[in-house]
């Protein structure tokens, strides 16, 4: 039997098409049950400032690069939503002089327009974002090469060969989007042989960083968070890292300060990643099945989802 339409694009897959039990579980907890959500495997991590929210996420940067020799490379897969650690990134490499060159990064997603990624150029270039808050900003005597610095492409070919297995990936970090999603993971179309049921985790699970089309969320999100409102400035496809890079990383932590998802979405993701609830209508919930996945949630984010009119 066909699952329920979305209630936001019924051409599309998204939470909206869950069981209505799941969905009221979720709503339902509170800041304290999320920290009890914890399993092996699975961590729930609470932060009650931003400054320390942030500090935490940019140290990630700083363990992982401090594992990097020449002989055996580190790297760090990173977000550009948020944004607000990565000054910090650049601020404590420099003044703690540490040598980053063997050190590698990964960009997580790009935008696609016109047939190729957008160009550094851009306005809403995400290697533009890195470049000029963090990689510009440390030291050229500390700095790694251009050529440790992964951005995805159009053709993906040269990108998924830093994934080979040469460079080691200590960490991926990641947002998560009001569609419920990492990078640009979005759920898929409501089409062919997915018109009455969306993929399984495991067909889901085998898609590597490729060019995506994008929910109907993901365009006014992003709009929203960095396009001033206007829909018209935001490509409706994108280049994303995918489940294969995923898998390669050794540990997944997604920061969540409430600016880029809502009380209920924050609440969701954790809830069916606690309870190993791996739906492709929501994207985030296959993490499910990695075995190192740590969520972190600034605890004023987070919001209620109390019925309130304003």
């Amino acid at each position: 039997m066909a699952r329920k339409l979305s209630s936001i694009a019924p051409d599309w897959w998204d939470y909206t098409t869950l069981d209505a039990d799941l969905i009221r579980d979720a709503a339902a907890l509170t800041p304290q049950r999320m920290l009890q959500l914890s399993r092996p495997g699975f961590k729930v991590v609470m932060y009650d400032t931003l400054e320390e929210f942030y500090l935490a996420e940019a140290l990630e940067y700083i363990t992982a690069w401090r594992q990097s020799t020449p002989d055996n490379p580190v790297g760090i897969c990173g977000p550009i939503g948020p944004t607000e650690q990565l000054p910090l990134v650049a601020r404590l490499v420099n003044d703690l002089d540490l040598n980053v060159k063997s050190a590698h990064f990964w960009g997580m997603d790009e935008w696609f327009l016109d047939g190729r990624e957008v160009p550094p150029t851009h306005p809403l270039s995400f290697e533009k974002a890195d470049r000029e808050l963090c990689f510009n900003r440390i030291r050229r005597e500390l700095r790694m090469p251009d050529a440790n610095l992964h951005f995805p492409k159009a053709d993906t070919t040269a990108y998924r060969k830093t994934w080979s297995g040469a460079i080691r990936c200590a960490v991926m970090q990641g947002g998560q989007g009001d569609v419920k999603h990492w990078a640009f993971n979005d759920p898929p179309r409501r089409t062919g042989k997915y018109k009455n049921q969306p993929p399984a985790p495991e067909e889901y699970r085998r898609l590597a960083t490729r060019v995506v089309d994008l929910h109907p969320l993901t365009i006014a999100q992003n709009a929203r968070t960095s396009g001033g409102g206007n829909i018209s400035l935001v490509p409706t496809q994108a280049i994303s890292v995918g489940p294969v890079e995923t898998w390669k990383a050794e540990k997944v932590s997604i920061w969540q300060a409430g600016n880029h998802d809502n009380p209920f979405g924050q609440r969701l993701t954790c809830l069916m990643v606690s309870k190993r609830i791996a739906d492709t209508a929501v994207p985030m919930s296959l993490l499910a099945d990695h075995p190192n996945v740590q969520f972190n949630y600034y605890r004023h984010g987070l919001g209620s989802c109390e019925v309130e009119m304003h």
